[in-house]
């Protein structure tokens, strides 16, 4: 087995160099970049430096090619592709990200800054979602054509197709408005006073502001993961190995507990990695722009739109990271409950 983790971690190297390297051209022949954004930007404010102003029928100012220049050096654009390229590459060996074209902050310090917001809904997320669809799963799988089966299939149907976005704007509108109950806030992560509370307070008011955020999130994610374990155990509670032990006088819970469950969470237990950075980087974008929360997806969305391509490689760079890692997790959770699984033969 650790030869096998080995190969897997190195196997990381390639695999991240690959993903940054296609990521960088293509958005080298995306049409439009940080130094367009930039002259945009300053001549929407109206504070061009100008060398030849020439005010015509239309009021056209022309820019000074002089400031694009000086732009295009204080961005890094006045180097050729291939050695911002390899500048790139030889940072990201020591972390360093650089430093963003919008916040003036550094990349690193930019993702340190929002990682507690994404971490606090991702973490919750898919701690309720994986809480709620196994049992549920489970008792769908037993009870497999029952009333209870098609009712709750309905339900999970019905959710499954409402976008989590609706969820979270009809969470606002009934909890959080005023116009039936104003239980919760709708903004922010804390409160005004948030600093001097006790510390029992700070954890109920964290987790009073991530209520509405999280459900919203929980909603419209656990269908998929609940069928999946239904689908899963379904499959393992029909197999020969189940049949015999039910011959030999065996009881049911035991049956389940010893012997299917390990077998069927092995599909879901592969789910993890996929769902914890879907919910944990991207998930949440628009629940983070609904709630007014800062992290991580808010700040990957706004870079895209400002081609602020420091924090989209770098973001990219870590989110591609924590992924490879935690498919590593997952062999080793694998092997874990269930010693049989010999990945270095396969």
């Amino acid at each position: 087995m650790t030869k096998y983790i080995l190969k897997r971690l190195l196997l990381i190297i390639p695999t991240l160099w690959g993903i940054i390297t296609l990521n960088f051209l293509i958005v080298q022949m995306t049409p439009g970049g940080p130094v367009q954004k930039w002259l945009e930007s300053i001549g929407s404010e109206g504070s061009i430096l100008q060398r030849d102003i020439e005010i015509s029928k239309g009021d056209e100012v022309s820019i000074d090619a002089e400031m694009e220049a000086e732009i295009r050096e204080a961005l890094g654009f006045d180097k050729p592709p291939l050695e911002r390229y390899l500048d790139m590459l030889g940072n990201y060996l020591f972390f360093d990200l650089g430093e963003s074209f919008i916040h003036d902050k550094s990349v690193l310090d930019l993702m340190l800054e929002k990682l507690p917001v994404s971490i606090s809904l991702g973490l919750l997320s898919t701690f309720l979602i994986y809480l709620i669809s196994i049992p549920l799963g489970i008792l769908k799988a037993i009870k497999h054509g029952s009333k209870f089966d098609a009712f709750t299939t309905t339900l999970l149907a019905v959710g499954n197709a409402i976008p989590t976005f609706l969820f979270a704007i009809v969470l606002i509108i009934f909890f959080a408005s005023g116009t039936f109950f104003e239980w919760f806030p709708i903004r922010g992560l804390f409160s005004e006073d948030f600093e001097t509370m006790s510390f029992g307070e700070k954890i109920v008011d964290w987790l009073w502001h991530l209520t509405l955020p999280v459900l919203s999130l929980v909603i419209g994610s656990f269908a998929t993961m609940t069928l999946l374990t239904k689908n899963s155990f379904l499959d393992e509670i029909h197999k020969p190995y189940v049949i015999t032990a039910r011959s030999k006088g065996l009881k049911e819970r035991d049956i389940l507990r010893n012997h299917v469950f390990r077998n069927g969470m092995l599909i879901i237990i592969s789910g993890i990695p996929s769902a914890i950075i879907g919910i944990l980087f991207t998930g949440s974008i628009l629940i983070e722009i609904i709630f007014s929360l800062d992290g991580l997806g808010l700040l990957g969305f706004e870079a895209i739109l400002n081609r602020d391509y420091p924090v989209i490689f770098g973001t990219l760079y870590i989110f591609t990271l924590v992924t490879l890692i935690l498919n590593v997790v997952t062999d080793l959770t694998y092997r874990a409950i269930d010693p049989r699984i010999d990945f270095e033969k396969r």
